[in-house]
Protein backbone atom coordinates (compact mmCIF):
# COMPACT_ATOMS: atom_id res chain seq x y z
CA UNK A 1 0.00 0.00 0.00
CA UNK A 2 2.91 2.09 0.32
CA UNK A 3 4.01 2.30 -2.91
CA UNK A 4 0.67 3.26 -4.08
CA UNK A 5 0.52 5.92 -2.37
CA UNK A 6 3.75 7.38 -2.60
CA UNK A 7 3.27 7.05 -6.31
CA UNK A 8 0.15 8.61 -6.26
CA UNK A 9 2.00 11.63 -4.36
CA UNK A 10 4.57 11.81 -6.25
CA UNK A 11 2.14 12.15 -9.54
CA UNK A 12 -0.02 15.03 -7.59
CA UNK A 13 3.32 16.95 -6.88
CA UNK A 14 4.52 16.15 -10.62
CA UNK A 15 1.34 17.81 -11.85
CA UNK A 16 1.24 20.75 -9.29
CA UNK A 17 4.79 21.91 -10.54
CA UNK A 18 3.93 21.38 -14.15
CA UNK A 19 0.94 23.56 -13.75
CA UNK A 20 3.07 26.11 -11.87
CA UNK A 21 5.96 26.17 -14.70
CA UNK A 22 3.08 26.76 -17.36
CA UNK A 23 1.19 29.62 -15.35
CA UNK A 24 4.85 31.44 -14.97
CA UNK A 25 5.62 30.82 -18.92
CA UNK A 26 2.49 32.04 -19.82
CA UNK A 27 2.75 35.43 -17.59
CA UNK A 28 3.12 38.20 -18.18
CA UNK A 29 6.76 38.73 -16.67
CA UNK A 30 10.08 39.06 -18.37
CA UNK A 31 12.07 36.71 -20.67
CA UNK A 32 14.55 36.64 -17.53
CA UNK A 33 12.38 36.31 -15.09
CA UNK A 34 10.53 33.60 -16.33
CA UNK A 35 13.74 31.25 -16.84
CA UNK A 36 14.68 32.33 -13.37
CA UNK A 37 11.18 31.09 -12.08
CA UNK A 38 11.37 27.84 -13.94
CA UNK A 39 14.75 27.02 -13.20
CA UNK A 40 14.24 27.55 -9.10
CA UNK A 41 10.87 25.36 -9.33
CA UNK A 42 13.01 22.69 -11.13
CA UNK A 43 15.91 22.80 -8.79
CA UNK A 44 13.89 23.74 -5.69
CA UNK A 45 10.44 21.86 -6.25
CA UNK A 46 9.02 22.21 -2.71
CA UNK A 47 10.90 25.60 -2.20
CA UNK A 48 10.34 27.28 -5.46
CA UNK A 49 6.59 26.37 -5.11
CA UNK A 50 6.21 28.21 -2.23
CA UNK A 51 7.91 31.02 -3.11
CA UNK A 52 6.88 30.99 -6.95
CA UNK A 53 3.23 31.34 -4.69
CA UNK A 54 4.06 34.46 -2.49
CA UNK A 55 6.59 36.29 -4.56
CA UNK A 56 5.75 35.16 -8.33
CA UNK A 57 4.69 37.27 -11.01
CA UNK A 58 1.12 37.51 -10.71
CA UNK A 59 -1.07 37.68 -14.14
Amino acid sequence: MGIEVGGLLGLIWLIIIIWAILKVAKSSASTLAKLVWILVLLIFPLVGLIAWLLFGPKG
